[in-house]
């Protein structure tokens, strides 16, 4: 039966959406992108060594091949907004997940190493689009009162993706006594390793033909109708269906479409504050956080560990970025964003410099390298601080600033090109850590320390503190 703003279902509680557990599960549903954005980031952490064997290739050449899919995610994220707003948020999220089970089966049986790179690339757009039609869909969808609980599932699911994927390769690697490259169902272990990711992939298209469009996403199409019967199952009992939907179709007739030219001005070409969005993203990306996420595996075992113990090790720094993300997204409305970046960004040079230091003890070349024990030591408990000060602040830090610091004319537009410049570091880090390490794996991290200790000054000058403050404040 309908549900409409005269004739209402039995309410569960007071102030809430009459079905809760359905709203729970819509939120879940559309950051089951999130989970996929964290799967795919991470599992070629898993396939780095095969691919350099299989395909006979440097460090220069792998570096290229591994960051592609970030330069995919750049145009994924561009396309994705005007897309939703042409074939609705669902329809991207089904294309979204076609995407990861295509990238997924054709990186799984790649002839070429071009080939693998163009279904690396494909996966990167699906990331592109996810990482931006499932936080967007949430906030459309959510009620007000559980709308910041409910985004937070976006960055949880990234995180456990991340975690899934390692403990999936994991496993997989021991089924294949430790060799990346050892027979498993007819191909070797980094091909299936690759190829799993189809499961995630169908879960998130189905539960895409499960869930309800947009509200306001329905009435930019004219169907008011259909979008009071989405918001009778998501807003607080009591809700005037016609008013909220005339809300929302006021406030998108008032609402300024931003473009690049809104962002011009000041001294360098854009606004003050474009530039800081911009230092904020670059910053999160310059410390080498996914190094350890892409790396991690290799990185272990350039430094004397075993193929199954650097997976190990790997799949532990995950479970210490879920332990960092829950303690940010409980703390970062109660200290503030500034506070608690700037105990991410000490913490993060300090267990940086002290892996730089380790590294320096690293003996050995080609295959025969190794660490003495105490620095072996001493550089997995540094690793594992960097990635639980980065994930207690910057990790999420990072996001709540970008969707709060500007101002509403100019959000949306100001949010792409951070976004971007995030994208675009995280592409040249990535790509340049395989010749970096042959170079000096000590002074690689040296250069992330550097990072991590120019944002500090960084937070205290130019960034601003938005905990509390209403997004019209914004100026």
């Amino acid at each position: 039966m309908t549900v409409t703003s005269t004739e209402k279902a039995e309410p569960s509680a007071p102030g809430r959406p009459p079905h809760l557990t359905f709203v729970i599960f819509i939120a879940a549903s559309a950051a089951m992108g999130g989970f996929l954005f964290g799967y795919d980031s991470a599992v070629i952490n898993g396939a780095v060594e095969g691919i350099r064997g299989r395909f006979s290739v440097g460090d220069t050449t792998l570096g290229a091949v591994i960051a592609i899919a970030l330069l995919g995610a750049a145009l994924g994220a561009m396309i994705a907004g005007r897309l939703a707003d042409r074939i609705g948020r669902l329809r991207v999220m089904q294309l979204a997940a076609v995407l990861f089970a295509a990238s997924a089966i054709g990186s799984m049986l790649p002839f070429a190493l071009w080939d693998l790179a163009i279904w690396r690339t494909l996966g990167g757009v699906a990331i592109g689009m996810a990482s931006v039609i499932a936080p967007a869909y949430i906030a459309e969808v959510a009620p007000a009162q559980y709308r910041g609980r409910l985004a937070s599932f976006q960055q949880a699911a990234i995180v456990l993706g991340i975690a899934c994927s390692q403990l999936v390769n994991f496993g997989l690697l021991t089924l294949a006594d430790g060799d990346q490259r050892g027979e498993l169902l007819g191909l070797e272990a980094w091909q299936i390793m690759l190829g799993i990711e189809v499961v995630p992939a169908l879960v998130y298209g189905l539960l895409a033909l499960r869930i309800p469009e947009s509200p306001r996403y329905l009435i930019s199409q004219d169907r008011a109708e259909d979008a009071k019967r989405v918001l009778a199952q998501v807003e607080p009992e009591g809700t005037d269906l016609d008013a909220e939907a005339a809300k929302i179709a006021a406030r998108m007739r008032r609402e300024h479409k931003p473009s690049l030219r809104d962002l011009t001005g000041g001294r360098f070409g854009l606004l003050p504050i474009v530039w800081i969005g911009i230092g904020l993203s670059a910053f999160q990306q310059l410390v080498g956080i996914n190094v350890i996420f892409y790396y991690s595996s290799s990185l272990w075992q350039s430094v004397g560990i075993d193929p199954t113990g650097s997976f190990f090790y790997s799949f532990t720094t995950s479970i210490i970025n879920i332990v960092g993300t829950v303690i940010a997204i409980l703390f970062v409305d109660r200290v503030g964003r500034k506070p608690l970046a700037l105990v991410g960004s000490a913490g993060m040079a300090l267990s940086l410099g002290t892996a730089a230091w380790a590294f320096s003890f690293k003996t050995g070349t080609g295959d025969d390298v190794s660490l003495p024990d105490t620095q072996g030591a001493v550089a997995l408990v540094a690793a594992h601080s960097f990635v639980l000060f980065f994930a207690l602040s910057w990790g999420v830090v990072v996001w709540v600033l970008l969707g709060e610091m500007f101002p509403n004319r100019i959000r949306a537009a100001a949010l792409g090109v951070a976004a971007g410049a995030q994208w675009v570091t995280n592409w040249a880090i990535t790509a340049s850590f395989p010749a970096m390490s042959e170079w000096n794996l000590s002074g690689s991290y040296m250069i992330y320390t550097a990072f991590a200790l120019l944002s500090i000054p960084f937070i205290l000058k130019w960034v601003p503190e938005t905990k509390g403050k209403a997004l019209e404040e914004m100026g």
